[in-house]
């Protein structure tokens, strides 16, 4: 692969990754309500579900489900309608402050329930699989070996997107100390709600053209 094609390819993946989205805005909003460590495995189950639509739009597999209708409308409307739950939940969420739950928050949901609410964020936005099944085909050498070009697309991504989802986690985690003050917690889940919730009106108007 000649170094001017991966160097394109990064400053593809650098605007797509470091773009808010509904996984940047979740993990931010987890490392403030629950802190970086599980901001960290909501970063990680989003990365694995980019990271699946990935490899199949780079075995073609993506061109398939990109190109059906039902498909692609399922799994536009998983995604918005989580995120409008997550909302709806978030705004009525009747928390004042996040000192006095964050032992027992951490005991309740742990981190596995942060990492497959990271993976349905990441693996229901359609707009990801039309990315990746537009741009593989343009830097894609056919005449050469397609596992090395894979592995470095690949492990690009990885790099590029795990990094900007732990920097919103970090930004935060960092923020929740101004946000432990009593009663603000109450209007940052109004505030991240109501983002939720347009987030995923917005994800519900998303189209293949």
């Amino acid at each position: 692969m000649a170094l001017e094609i991966w160097i394109y390819y990064v400053l593809a993946v650098l605007v797509l990754t470091a773009s808010p989205g509904p996984s940047s805005l979740l993990c931010m909003t987890k490392g403030v309500t629950h802190g970086w460590k599980h901001g960290f495995f909501t970063a990680l189950g989003s990365l694995s579900a980019i990271t699946i639509i990935l490899s199949l739009s780079f075995t073609g597999l993506g061109v398939v489900i990109a190109s059906s209708e039902l498909v692609f409308t399922i799994i536009k409307w998983i995604g918005a309608t989580y995120l409008v739950y997550m909302g709806i939940k978030a705004f009525l969420s009747k928390q004042e402050s996040y000192t006095s739950t964050a032992e027992n928050t951490e005991i309740k949901t742990g981190f596995k329930a942060h990492f497959v609410s990271g993976f349905i964020v990441g693996a229901s936005n359609p707009k990801a699989i039309l990315f990746f099944t537009a741009l593989f085909p343009q830097f894609i050498d056919p005449s050469a070996v397609l596992v090395p070009q894979y592995l470095i697309f690949a492990s690009t991504f990885i790099v590029l997107e795990l990094s900007w989802l732990l920097f919103y986690a970090y930004l935060g985690s960092t923020s929740s100390r101004w946000l432990m003050v009593k009663g603000r917690a109450k209007w940052f889940n109004k505030l991240s709600g109501t983002v939720f919730v347009g987030a995923g009106a917005l994800l519900s108007t998303a189209s293949r053209n």
